[in-house]
């Protein structure tokens, strides 16, 4: 199942009659809109196939000056990263060891990528 956030805009002097558009057309559900004319509505469908079909149905409808998928989320992507967490480690064993100086660690933004394993051993070999 995917889910997809789409930003509708159009006219101000047409954002009502829009927006009622939107509610009634069957293919998403609204949201929200602000006074500029730009309406926010999601999309679902059980691929990307199925979302471009009600895209169109949505750029479409009278008065619609753009319809612009800004979020998409996907079920079998998240079932992925899920398993790629639940998989992991929490906290890298070299962070749970006391006797790891902190200060010796260089920080590169991402310690799930950094070699702790060689800083470990390298760790290890100076304090023998």
């Amino acid at each position: 199942m995917n889910v997809s956030s789409i930003v509708v805009q159009t006219v101000p002097k047409y954002l009502d009659e829009v927006v009622e558009s939107l509610k009634n057309c069957g293919v998403c559900d609204y949201h929200m809109h602000d006074e500029k004319g730009r309406i926010i509505v999601t999309i679902e469908g059980e691929g990307v196939a199925e979302e471009l079909k009600k895209l169109h149905v949505i750029e479409e409808l009278p008065h619609v000056v753009a319809a612009d998928m800004h979020m998409s989320y996907s079920e079998d992507e998240l079932n992925d990263h899920m398993q790629v967490i639940e998989n992991g480690e929490v906290v890298p064993r070299i962070l749970d060891n006391d006797i790891v100086d902190p200060s010796q660690i260089a920080y590169n933004g991402d310690l799930k990528k950094k070699d702790l394993e060689s800083f470990a051993k390298t760790f290890d070999k100076t304090q023998r």
